[in-house]
């Protein structure tokens, strides 16, 4: 889980594994696969890093998921 931040102010934990899309339209809009959304404070960017960083927490000897422009690199 990570720690995300609405607007007003409140934070929240989600799980990451339910994450289908992160998008900066500007603001930062969380798609889930129920297609739920969340539009955050956080940057789509700084989401991404947490997301890598968990996985790497959780499977250390295994690789974190290849985001789509790590692809190209």
């Amino acid at each position: 889980m990570i720690k995300l931040t609405r607007f007003n102010g409140n934070t929240f934990y989600l799980n990451i594994t339910h994450i289908e899309t992160v998008e900066a339209t500007p603001d930062t809009v969380i798609t889930l696969f129920n297609d739920r959304k969340y539009i955050v404070k956080d940057s789509a960017e700084s989401i991404a890093e947490r997301v890598l960083a968990f996985y790497q927490n959780v499977h250390p000897v295994s690789s974190a998921p290849k985001m789509p422009d790590d692809v190209n690199e």
